[in-house]
């Protein structure tokens, strides 16, 4: 089996054993400590598929139930493969093929039009708002969390992360601010109510654009909330402030500077602009391609330095950049841990296929960035240099401040 000399310069943690279509059993046990995983694979085809594309197969063959657990789940599965491999990838001269292709083609895999890109949304963001509701916090924040302490439950995370957008916002009543990528909307509403501001916020997602507005005009705010059907390539009008989340990981590298060149001439002189985004620590790479089939077509996470120098071109300084590193692994796992306990009414609103499918992005989600290298950044951005504070204070002040208001309430 061509694939079992693959495997045995891959598993360097954990003990994997494969069954293949025959009935033969191949070991695989790493030097370090790891999950302990039994899988059988029912198709001889994948002897080889595996081999030639393991990313890409190994997620479709658990999906369509060829490749089987019988000892572990697909988390521990995820798990041994990521702690084995780390942030640097398998040193197997196809991997590096692969690898290499993937970086030359991934400018047109990430070509996003507007047209296109309403459509990749669709793909991800239109499903049932009933499967969201399964798994996220109530306020449907589809994106990291903060955890300020290992004690923190999601619901407390969620709350801390749009406090912490705040404070970085430093916003004050009556301020335009636009929030690009408004999901749900509960950014956007949080925002009106703590610092009586005025929002628009842009979606390509029909689902999210009529439950937000919804929840605007339930909760009495729609005369200075609005959520807006709208490419942010078609957004006209000044913002003091401009916010985005989870929303530029679907750019794609070769929109990059039309991105920031947009935010740059929609943001007043003196106006702060918050990015938060998923990341790479370990420079620019490629989107797995499983991912980019399935879950985020259209989809990347950027190095760091794939972002800066943009930014820079459009005229806007770099003011602040924090680094969120295993608070997404956090917020994944409790994602992974909600979808779990509510499988049965997942699979009866899709399959088990679609299950399946899920449980693997979210294991493969949560390992990226508990062995892989993945982040989350916070950047912020402004026109002119003292738009902000010099220090950082203001930010944990406002967060303190936000805490106590929230502790007298409840008192």
């Amino acid at each position: 089996m061509l694939l079992a000399g693959f495997l045995d310069r891959m598993v360097r943690c954990g003990h994997l054993t494969v069954i293949d279509a025959a009935g033969k059993r191949h070991e695989f046990v790493g030097r370090e400590d790891g999950p302990t995983v039994v899988l059988r694979l029912h198709d001889r085809s994948l002897h080889w598929r595996l081999f030639t594309n393991p990313l890409l197969v190994t997620g479709e063959a658990y999906m369509d139930g060829t490749l089987t657990l019988e000892y572990g789940s697909i988390y521990d599965l995820v798990e041994l493969a990521a702690k084995s491999m780390g942030w640097s990838h398998s040193d197997h001269w196809l991997q590096q093929l692969r690898r290499h292709l993937r970086q030359v083609l991934r400018r047109m895999a990430q070509y996003n039009p507007a047209a296109r890109s309403r459509k990749n949304v669709a793909h991800h963001y239109d499903l049932s708002g009933e499967l969201y509701r399964l798994f996220l916090d109530s306020d449907q924040q589809y994106s990291c969390a903060y955890f300020r302490t290992d004690h923190d439950d999601l619901e407390t995370a969620q709350i801390q992360k749009k406090r912490h957008l705040a404070g970085k916002l430093l916003l004050k009543p009556g301020q335009r601010v636009l929030d690009v990528g408004s999901g749900w909307g509960g950014l956007g509403l949080h925002l009106a109510q703590a610092a009586q501001v005025d929002v628009t916020g842009v979606t390509l997602s029909e689902e999210q654009h009529k439950v937000s507005n919804q929840r605007a005009s339930e909760m009495g705010l729609d005369d200075r909330v609005r959520f807006q059907m709208q490419d942010y390539r078609q957004v006209e009008g000044r913002f003091d402030r401009i916010v985005s989340v989870g929303m530029f990981e679907h750019v794609g590298v070769g929109h990059y500077r039309t991105f920031f060149d947009k935010i740059a001439n929609l943001l007043t002189e003196d106006g702060v602009a918050v990015l938060h985004t998923i990341g790479r620590a370990d420079g620019p790479g490629a989107t797995n391609p499983w991912i980019a089939k399935y879950i985020f077509p259209g989809g990347y996470s950027p190095a760091l330095s794939e972002i800066t120098p943009i930014i820079e071109r459009a005229g806007l300084y770099i003011t602040d950049v924090e680094i969120l590193r295993l608070h997404y692994a956090s917020t994944l796992r409790a994602w992974r841990h909600r979808f779990q306990a509510n499988r049965e009414q997942v699979r009866k609103l899709y399959d088990d296929r679609f299950c399946r499918m899920w449980e693997l992005y979210l294991a493969a989600s949560e390992c990226a960035f508990r062995y892989s290298g993945h982040v989350v950044f916070q950047v912020q951005m402004a026109k002119q240099v003292d738009a902000v504070p010099q220090t950082r204070d203001y930010i944990t002040d406002y967060d303190r401040t936000a805490d106590r208001a929230t502790r007298a309430a409840a008192e």
